[in-house]
């Protein structure tokens, strides 16, 4: 350890004085080299291969750097305890690889020998060649100056005699051009028809140099004037050419234009000009359009002078019938507009950059650029004028919806133009059809809200035929929303058509730009025509001896097509025979229960939501009456199917499902029966409500033969839970559509509106399980029996068998019902769930209206109590029997002892005051002093709750 420490400080101390291997010169390197090769040649001679190994056994980094330290490095190799025999074995490997390199080494220096001494004979061979060229130059120079002297005198008189031909030919070329210059306006004129602007402008200013040059000619004086009158006609002419590249642009004829330009100097004029001619094309443009329509439908009655009309009140003059044709037109013309200075553009940044050679021609580039680039906003400004002042010439409250929307979509289109022309947001035409949308949509809404009524009215509650995986993707109205749907990967894989799964690959850089789509043919604003879309809504089924039948076995699960065999028989039975009964049981279960209304709903809905994707600055508005729409179904069906169902079910509807009909009565409805009429006259009139339905006189809820309209109640109640789930499908939709700022109004109506429709049910339901089975009657059975007995009953008492009975006949009822209308299983369960929540009620209340009772006749009332339970089990497959406890608690607390019995009052509040006092009134073992206390906690308590 030491003697490395040792070694280590030595080298360091001594390492400047020693002489690294760059600093010996390579003959040195090459002699030591050889005369060690050959000193060890000599002692011990080395096989090439075993020699080629040495030298690939010596490490990476004496290759790596020049400067690399070879001694240090070896001496950090060096372990911390040494070994003399690793040290003089490292050693001996060490002189191994250096005579390896310096044998190496010396054998290509003897192989580039031969190599070296040919290029030096090559270097003394071109010394030579280069002397006898200088040599051979210097001789030429001395015959060359002797040619000079020799006929110096001889080309002096040729030159003489030149120089007066030269000057005949130039008086012969001065006639000629006199004489050109007399017929030169006609050849200016023939130039101007043919295009060649910068032809004829050459020609003139070529034409007046030679003027100004001649001018000492008498017959040329005159031509000066005359040839800057044909120049400034030249002009007058190529401002025309120019104005004509406003509404159709063409290449070749703007570059021979600007190219005059360029040679007259009037580059920035020209764009100046360009600009105005633009803007006055607009006017123009867009007053010969609509003069056109107003003239073409006011020829039958007598045409007025319109010529002279302002555009304005020329606009008012545009009937109904021509608006959308003269609206596509006019947008049709100022597009092309648009496009040629778009083009314009184009040109300029492409063709100035190539012309672009000095300080003067980067001046008028940026000059033109500026000027350009100002004049988009100037451009689609004065469109935007004259469509805006078109649009709201005319009320579009009368149109049609379909016709509405395509004059919105034109609209909208033509503001993405407008922000792709110069990033522009449109305000001016934004509030046009902002206010043009609110007028018409609220008409619309209102008519749309009657209608409803009218539907409603006349709406015989039975169930439209759909298929079974229906949603409102499959309507028309909702066709837009299949691509938005499909890339959140809302639609089924089955469902997906090849369309879907097309627009399913496209990326969002293909988005629409439409001045590289119509750039060079065709325009945005041509009507597409798209072939009729056929939806597929309804089933597509076949009756067969009185039953429905699927025409498609892929209607039928796989497992129903498989052959059978019978159970009891062992005959084999196909799916053919076996498939009547099951696929109808299936389709029947299948289907959504929805009524014709319901679809209404649906495809007025899905128009507003188009109103909404093209016209966003309105969402709300629409989205507000959108909603409408479902509050009016969703109180109608309630004051249909529901109005009085706390007489029928002693169980209370919902308290906010109350609050939300009340919300909706006083936002929404209106006492008066008369439909609504506009009132152009009144516009303070209230057209936001709606008169209340009336149930059409078809619909009978009175009979107890079909379960007091259990089947209308059930596809009216369902219908309107269809109509929620499809909207809760929307909601996402809505959510992307509305301002940040209204989707708290959204959030409210889902949670206090859509999400109350599955409450209907309980009061609709209520309804027909309080009056399907006679309680009053089992209530008057009950009164008659003797529950005082002193000896325990082993038979129950008669009006359980009654009571069960009217449960058997209902079941069957039901099962006649769901033939007709399929009865959802969560309907059936909600029904059963009434029915014995009634019954619990009627045990409860007959038996607290037992004068007397006794132990006895408690354990009768369990075992009739029981033998209801253990039977209607075998009737209905509810489980659990709800209020089960609520009966069985009341009987057990026959038995509790006097000191719990008060605790048990004060934690049972489910029970009336009248069950509390006739409990305690009947329990025996309490004395006198806790029956009056426990009577006076009772009479508080029914206090407190009428409170």
């Amino acid at each position: 350890m030491a003697l490395k420490l040792k070694l280590k400080s030595f080298i360091g101390s001594k390492q400047e004085s020693v002489q690294t291997p760059i600093e010996e010169t390579v003959t040195d390197i090459l002699t030591i080299g050889a005369a060690v090769t050959k000193n060890k040649v000599e002692i011990k001679p080395v096989n090439p291969h075993e020699e080629q190994e040495i030298i690939d056994g010596i490490e990476e980094n004496y290759y790596d750097n020049e400067s690399f330290d070879t001694s240090l490095h070896e001496l950090q190799k060096l372990p911390e305890q040494l070994d003399a025999d690793q040290i003089t074995e490292d050693c001996l490997r060490l002189r191994n690889q250096l005579q390896a390199v310096s044998k190496r080494v010396s054998e290509l220096i003897l192989q580039n020998h031969l190599a070296y001494a040919t290029e030096l004979q090559q270097v003394m061979d071109l010394q030579r060649t280069l002397q006898a060229a200088g040599l051979v130059c210097q001789t030429g120079r001395k015959h060359l100056s002797h040619a000079r002297k020799s006929f110096t005198v001889a080309s002096l008189g040729l030159l003489s005699n030149y120089r007066k031909r030269q000057q005949l030919i130039g008086l012969l070329k001065s006639l000629r051009t006199i004489k050109t210059l007399q017929r030169t306006d006609l050849r200016l004129r023939e130039m101007m028809e043919e295009e060649d602007y910068c032809g004829a402008i050459h020609l003139c200013q070529e034409c007046q140099k030679a003027a100004s040059t001649f001018k000492h000619y008498k017959c040329i004086s005159e031509l000066s004037s005359k040839l800057q009158d044909t120049l400034e006609m030249i002009e007058e002419q190529l401002d025309v050419a120019l104005s004509k590249t406003c509404s159709h642009f063409d290449h070749q004829h703007y570059s021979k234009v600007q190219q005059a330009y360029r040679q007259l100097g009037k580059t920035q004029m020209a764009i100046d000009q360009l600009l105005m001619h633009f803007t006055s094309a607009i006017h123009n443009t867009a007053f010969t359009i609509i003069l056109g329509y107003v003239e073409l439908t006011s020829a039958s009655s007598g045409a007025a002078n319109f010529q002279k009309r302002q555009y304005d009140d020329l606009c008012k003059h545009i009937t109904t019938e021509t608006f959308t044709p003269c609206l596509v037109d006019l947008c049709k013309a100022m597009w092309e507009i648009m496009k040629s200075y778009f083009k314009t553009i184009s040109w300029h940044a492409l063709n100035d950059q190539d012309s672009c050679d000095g300080d003067s021609e980067i001046f008028h580039q940026r000059y033109v650029g500026t000027k350009l680039d100002h004049g988009r906003s100037r451009i689609w400004e004065d469109v935007q004028q004259r469509v805006k002042k078109f649009v709201l010439a005319t009320d579009l409250s009368g149109f049609k919806f379909d016709e509405f929307i395509y004059i919105l979509d034109i609209i909208n289109r033509m503001i993405e133009v407008g922000e792709e022309f110069c990033a522009s947001k449109s305000e001016g035409l934004q509030d046009t059809l902002k206010l043009q949308s609110l007028n018409y949509f609220k008409t619309h809404h209102q008519i749309r809200l009657d209608e409803l009524r009218m539907f409603l009215e006349n709406e015989a509650w039975e169930m439209c035929p759909v298929r079974s995986n229906f949603n409102i993707l499959h309507l028309v109205e909702f066709r837009f929303m299949r691509k938005w749907a499909n890339s959140r990967h809302m639609i089924p894989e089955n469902e997906l058509t090849t369309e879907d799964k097309c627009e399913s690959l496209t990326t969002d850089q293909e988005s629409k730009s439409y001045f590289s789509c119509y750039l060079e043919e065709g325009n945005p604003f041509d009507k597409q025509f798209e072939e009729e879309e056929k939806e597929d809504v309804f089933s597509a089924l076949l009756e067969t001896d009185g039953e429905l039948l699927s025409d498609s076995d892929s209607d039928v699960a796989e497992d129903l097509k498989k052959d059978y065999i019978d159970e009891i028989t062992g005959e084999a039975h196909s799916y053919k025979h076996k498939r009547r009964s099951s696929s109808r049981t299936i389709l029947h279960k299948q289907t959504p229960l929805i009524t014709n209304t319901t679809l209404n709903v649906l495809r007025v809905m899905g128009k507003y939501l188009q109103m909404i994707s093209i016209l966003k600055p309105i969402a709300f508005d629409v989205l507000s009456s959108l909603t409408q729409l479902f509050d009016y179904y969703l109180y109608t069906v309630f004051s249909f199917f529901a109005p009085d169902a706390s007489s029928h079910n002693e169980q209370a509807v919902n308290p906010r499902l109350l609050n939300t009909l009340q919300r909706i009565r006083d936002n929404l409805l209106t006492n008066s029966s008369v439909m609504y009429v506009p009132n152009k006259k009144d516009p303070d009139a209230s057209t936001d409500k709606v008169a209340t339905a009336k149930m059409s006189s078809v619909v009978q809820l009175s009979d107890p033969k079909s379960l007091f309209g259990l089947a209308e109640r059930v596809v009216a109640t369902e219908s309107l839970l269809f109509l929620a789930k499809q909207l809760d499908y929307l909601q996402p939709y809505l959510e992307e559509l509305i301002p940040i700022t209204k989707k708290t109004f959204l959030s409210q109506f889902y949670s206090q509106t859509v999400k109350m429709a599955v409450e209907v049910r309980v009061p609709v339901y209520g309804v027909v399980s309080g009056l399907s089975v006679s309680y009053e009657s089992v209530l008057q059975q009950m009164s008659t029996v003797r529950w005082d007995v002193k000896e325990i009953m082993s038979q129950h008492n008669t009006y359980i068998d009654q009571l069960l009975k009217c449960f058997s006949d209902l079941r069957k009822k039901l099962e006649e019902v769901d033939k007709r209308v399929p009865l959802p299983k969560v309907v059936i369960n909600l029904f059963w769930e009434q029915c014995v929540k009634n019954a619990n009620r009627t045990f409860v209340e007959g038996f607290a209206n037992a004068k007397k009772c006794s132990n006895g006749g408690r354990a009768l009332m369990q075992l009739d109590f029981q033998q209801f339970l253990t039977k209607l089990d075998q009737i209905i497959e509810l489980r659990p029997i709800p209020d089960k406890e609520f009966v069985e608690a009341y009987i057990k607390a026959y038995y509790l002892p006097e000191s719990q019995l008060e605790t048990w009052i004060n934690d049972h509040k489910e029970y009336s005051s009248k069950q509390l006092l006739a409990l305690v009134n009947s329990v025996d073992h309490l004395s006198r002093k806790s029956r009056q206390k426990l009577t006076n906690i009772i009479e508080e308590t029914d206090k407190g709750r009428r409170l």
